[in-house]
């Protein structure tokens, strides 16, 4: 047993010692050392539940002969976080989720390890660290929210956030707002659509990394305790063949994962997590490589914010697992990889059904033939740029319009609420970036207030900063290289022409090559914006959205 170096032999009995005054006993230190992972905290709403998946998983591994023991990871809540200082924070929590986990694994030398996240930053930090120490893993999340109810219909939290620009727009009183407010998210979990938690929820379920039904079990369910009794049981299954995370997310596991990612219509988000995880196990992810993807792969789901239904929903109809078989019935789905079920990804989908053709739509039947992400480059992103396609209405798939250039997301809300962004206008908003932010901020609340103001099919924004997965339309984040780095976004004027034309993967901007180069020769490096701490430290390491935003040492 790998704990042997902390329990076992004459020279470990000062470690033995400690294990004393935890209260274990001699029959325990015969036994594998597993660690639970909890991200258990009283802020996040996905979270608040976590302290009692953690007790079932505890009763699991100790059922099946392991030596449950807890310790934390953080976790930020985008929601709370958005439109201020704090979405600075967001995405650098992934990797001191990554560096703190390996940290408190590595240092404690646990057999195993039951990973218990559930929201944005949580999930993929954690599979980046489960890469990394390379034990036998389990995943098992807390869980979606079930849809909210407001005036007879099923809502979310994107409703929310647009509720506020159609107040702003005079198309809401302060009572209806109220009366979204109160009902938008009725109970724990992450939140009810297909935003950047349950994506990445669904997507370690595709990865094999979880139980089938871990991204979409709701919250409140019971079943969700069951299944974090089973993950803590498989945990020592995976213990006793040997089978580790690397043995699991392999190429071909990333390549299942974003097909699977295009045909349920993730979140953007998945474009910079995906790389980065990619990243840990030595594969070279570059995001172009999503379109040969898309281009084969249908888009079988419209959950919110593409669509009418919810993660509830998903689950009712059949799962990950009932999406994978559709696509499998083409050949998209690679078979043969290992899941931590100990069985292989055909033989855990073979017999799903779905149950519902309205919420997963039949592989003959596709809201499109291709995928639900689209990596566009050209002039003004050379390394590319995401957009969630599926969540674009048709007639702003192809657009031109003039430039509203602004270089925080701030000056661009405070346009969009006072009526100065008209139909027609693209919103540029850098400066954003990793690097340039830094953090990458999430840009909801503009794209929220485009959509609640009315101008949702006619208005596109572009940015070097990222979406939340509750954006909807033509939004367009993650331009590489960014403006902090002087990418072509940092030379656009107000007024420039800009094209889009996501079916055929194209951004650009109506300048000549001799007037950008003349730019260029103008342009000067701005100051940091964070000058001290770990934004800065953070800012110093991170490389760009095109590569998944990971930390590298910065080569002399």
């Amino acid at each position: 047993m790998k704990s042997d170096a902390v329990k076992k032999g004459v020279q470990q009995a000062p470690h033995r010692s400690l294990f004393n005054a935890l209260g274990l006993t001699k029959e325990e230190l015969d036994k594998p050392l597993v660690g639970i992972v909890s991200s258990y905290n009283e802020i996040v709403p996905g979270h608040m539940n976590l302290d009692k998946i953690v007790e079932a998983v505890k009763l699991g591994v100790a059922m099946a002969g392991g030596v449950p023991r807890v310790f934390p990871a953080i976790a930020v809540c985008d929601g709370i976080a958005m439109g201020h200082i704090g979405m600075k924070y967001s995405l650098v929590t992934r990797d001191l989720i990554a560096d703190s986990t390996e940290a408190m694994a590595l240092a404690h030398q646990f057999d195993a390890l039951v990973m218990v996240p559930n929201c944005d930053k949580n999930v993929p930090g954690l599979l980046m660290a489960a890469a990394r120490i390379n034990v036998p893993t389990v995943f098992v999340s807390g869980g979606p929210m079930l849809a909210g109810h407001v005036q007879g219909h099923k809502t979310s939290l994107s409703s929310m956030f647009e509720a506020v620009g159609a107040h702003a727009a005079g198309n809401m009183s302060d009572e209806e707002l109220e009366d979204f407010e109160c009902k938008a998210c009725p109970t724990c979990g992450s939140c009810s659509g297909m935003y950047t938690a349950n994506s990445m929820n669904c997507l370690t379920e595709v990865l094999g990394m979880g139980l089938g039904g871990n991204g979409t079990i709701p919250a409140v369910y019971s079943e969700r305790i069951k299944l974090a009794k089973h993950a803590g049981m498989k945990v020592m299954e995976m213990w006793e063949k040997n089978i580790r995370p690397r043995d699991i997310m392999t190429e071909d596991a990333i390549i299942n994962a974003l097909t699977v990612d295009m045909a349920l219509g993730c979140s953007t988000n998945s474009m910079l997590h995906l790389p980065a995880i990619a990243h840990e196990i030595g594969m070279d992810f570059k995001i172009p490589f999503a379109n040969e993807i898309s281009a084969k792969t249908p888009n079988l789901c419209h959950l919110a914010p593409a669509g009418p239904t919810y993660m509830e929903d998903l689950n009712e109809a059949g799962g990950v697992y009932a999406v994978m078989n559709e696509l499998n019935k083409k050949g998209l789905i690679k078979t043969e990889c290992m899941t931590v079920t100990g069985k292989t990804v055909g033989e855990n989908i073979k017999h799903a059904v779905n149950r519902n053709p309205k919420v997963i739509r039949p592989i003959e039947n596709p809201y499109s033939e291709t995928g639900g992400l689209a990596v566009l480059q050209g002039n003004l992103a050379p390394d590319g740029s995401v957009v969630k396609r599926s969540a674009v209405v048709d007639e702003m798939l192809v657009h031109e319009g003039p430039a509203r250039v602004f270089d925080c997301e701030e000056d661009a809300s405070e346009a969009i609420l006072g009526g100065k962004i008209v139909a027609g206008d693209v919103v540029v908003i850098r400066y954003e970036g990793p690097k340039g932010g830094p953090g990458m901020r999430e840009m909801l609340n503009p794209t929220s207030q485009i959509a609640g103001m009315g101008l949702g099919s006619s208005v596109a924004l572009i940015t070097d900063g990222r979406f939340s997965g509750a954006s909807r339309g033509a939004s367009i984040g993650h331009v590489s290289p960014e403006a902090a780095m002087g990418g072509p976004i940092a030379l656009i004027e107000e007024g420039d022409i800009i094209q889009i034309d996501i079916p055929n993967h194209t951004l650009n901007v109506k300048v000549s090559d001799e007037e950008m180069a003349r730019r260029r020769e103008n342009w000067q490096p701005r100051e940091p914006k964070v000058k001290t701490g770990y934004l800065a430290r953070y800012a110093a390491l991170v490389t760009s959205g095109d590569r998944g935003a990971v930390l590298e040492i910065p080569k002399k």
